[in-house]
């Protein structure tokens, strides 16, 4: 059963087809893909050719992604892109479907050209039908995005509704506000007195100074040490880390500077003197920034290195004509995330199904759900256990 699921989910329903239904993500040509991403009807900068296939290539647990794609029927261009994996490559779940391809980064909508939206949707829904799969699992998607707006009008066509399996809603930041009038109505005189205190001591280890890494010759001396204060953290103490995996170093150092050769990513640092205190990775596509990860030095954990770094984020973003959004890529309710940035967008699971009256996507509906109980289970012992 495993076998058969597996096959069915990445192989092409028919040998007469010149051209699979499912072909590896490095079969899609990277200028075609970067000319897709530009025409996007909404942003993701986690599914950026040069992100996502170094992704692929090694990041731990996420090796070896699919993908459907779909041209225009009346041109060669590229219209559509999901990354996607077999359920049972994805959670050993032996059930023909479809799993979009998980990018590190906590947002997996699909590429849809923004010309051609309804074609681009209906044409992948139908991919995943030739590829044997019965049901497709998006993951982390924009709720109310453009992405999942283009799949809603191709299931309504078909007389298919998707199924939200798990949501969320999640911390972003409009850009196109002042900076500093955004951080005073977001947290109060009171609370930005306090944090001009603590960055009054954090001077007293050196002066601040806030810098962004965008060149080549600066980012990749930024990204290293990113990682050393990441490492230095409670990540790097549970092993988490991205540093402390080769395969996940492997693809942070070559996905950051490849994305900053097209101005597509930045590291931004927070030092007091000569001594890094904090650092993130922001990655950008079209007008929206993406927050990927912060590192922070703990041994300066009483004056807020995190926070700090992102109110300078904050302002520098928002002097910044070309972005208008930023996305926190946190998790819900995220306690240093949330009070700064207080725009709020629905993130979530869905569960789409490929054919009317389809019994086994009822089975597999009955299996993600279980998976989520087992999940939840597992995460409340690990929780009572750190206590």
């Amino acid at each position: 059963m495993v076998d058969i699921a597996h096959q069915a989910a990445i192989n092409p329903a028919s040998a007469k087809d010149a051209t699979p239904a499912l072909v590896p993500l490095t079969a899609i040509e990277p200028g075609r893909w970067r000319a897709l991403a530009q025409r996007a009807i909404e942003p993701n900068g986690y599914y950026l050719p040069a992100w996502e296939l170094a992704v692929s290539a090694t990041a731990r647990d996420r090796i070896g992604a699919s993908a459907l794609s779909v041209c225009s029927t009346s041109s060669t261009r590229l219209i559509g892109l999901m990354p996607v994996v077999s359920l049972w490559k994805a959670w050993k779940i032996p059930l023909p479907a479809l799993v979009s391809a998980h990018p590190y980064g906590t947002l997996c909508s699909p590429l849809i050209d923004r010309d051609a939206s309804v074609e681009a949707a209906t044409r992948l829904l139908q991919r995943a039908r030739e590829a044997g799969a019965h049901a497709l699992v998006l993951l982390d998607v924009a709720l109310d995005g453009a992405a999942m707006a283009s799949l809603g009008q191709a299931l309504g066509r078909a007389g298919l509704k998707p199924r939200v399996l798990r949501s969320y809603v999640r911390a972003s930041l409009d850009a196109a506000q002042d900076g500093d009038g955004l951080l005073h109505e977001a947290l109060g005189a009171k609370k930005l007195k306090e944090l001009r205190r603590q960055r009054h001591r954090l001077a007293e280890h050196g002066a601040i100074s806030f810098d962004v890494a965008r060149k080549a010759d600066e980012i990749e001396p930024a990204l290293e040490t990113f990682l050393q204060l990441e490492a230095s953290g409670w990540k790097g103490k549970r092993g988490t880390a991205l540093v402390q995996d080769a395969g996940d170093a492997t693809f942070i150092r070559r996905a950051v500077p490849a994305l900053a050769e097209t101005a597509q990513c930045e590291i931004v640092s927070l030092r007091a003197g000569a001594t890094p205190v904090a650092a993130g990775i922001v990655l950008r596509h079209q007008d929206r920034a993406f927050f990927f990860k912060l590192g922070i030095d703990e041994r300066f954990a009483k004056h807020s290195p995190g926070v700090q770094l992102t109110l300078d984020l904050t302002r520098h973003l928002c002097a910044d004509p070309t972005i208008s959004s930023a996305d926190s890529t946190a998790s819900a309710d995220h306690p240093m995330i949330n009070p700064i940035w207080r725009g709020r967008f629905a993130i979530g699971d869905v569960l789409i199904p490929l054919r009317r009256h389809d019994p086994m996507v009822a089975m597999i509906h009955a299996a993600l759900i279980a998976r989520g109980h087992a999940r939840e289970t597992a995460r409340r012992a690990i929780h009572l256990l750190r206590r």
